[in-house]
């Protein structure tokens, strides 16, 4: 799937995009003949399924979710308004299913263990900062970047450790961390090998 949708609390785990459906179902990619050779680009963007050159027509769009939601709500594409026009020219209206992954996300959040507010503000305060370091001093906010990537990998393992010795189960450590189970696994089995 090709994501339109992300943010920083939940990053590739819950991005979002606008999802197709044709006869009901989601179509597989759209190929685009570029002539021979071994690579054939593809992609699943919503703007491709426009019916032409043999691509599939969207009928609906909805939201979807990387983490595998499905929003129930979807949006019928009205092709006698768009006529013949690619659908990446026509003023296509996705807030709904914008809104849609936007409550998606809440419901995520909400489930999700609530950062302490000192943490949370010293977060944006950092972020803050690290922009306006790489406006006027790059190399030094990458050297900054690199320093809170070594502190996070080593409080990350050490935490996900302690995690594994009071046998927090990947969903448990999932949904606190809004993230899918397979990314909580991950962390578990790696702590697992220190």
């Amino acid at each position: 799937m090709d994501w339109d949708w992300w943010t920083v609390d939940f990053g590739d785990a819950h991005a979002g995009a606008a999802g197709v459906l044709v006869g009901g179902s989601e179509p597989g990619p759209v190929y685009f003949d570029v002539g021979s050779g071994p690579n054939v680009p593809s992609t699943t963007h919503w703007s491709a399924y426009d019916g032409r050159a043999r691509r599939p027509r969207a009928e609906t769009l909805r939201a979807v979710c990387a983490c595998g939601w499905r929003s129930a709500a979807q949006y019928p594409l009205d092709w006698d308004t768009i006529g013949d026009q690619p659908l990446y020219e026509a003023d296509i209206d996705l807030t709904g299913p914008l809104a849609d992954w936007t409550a998606h996300l809440s419901v995520v959040r909400d489930a999700a263990v609530p950062m302490p507010e000192p943490l949370a503000a010293l977060l944006i305060e950092m972020t803050e900062q690290l922009a306006a370091t790489a406006a006027d001093a790059p190399l030094a906010a990458l050297r900054a970047v690199g320093v809170l990537e070594r502190i996070a990998a080593r409080v990350s393992r050490e935490t996900a450790a302690a995690l594994c010795d009071d046998g927090m189960s990947a969903e448990a450590v999932a949904t606190a961390l809004g993230t899918t189970r397979s990314k909580a696994l991950v962390l578990l089995l790696t702590a697992q090998d220190r």
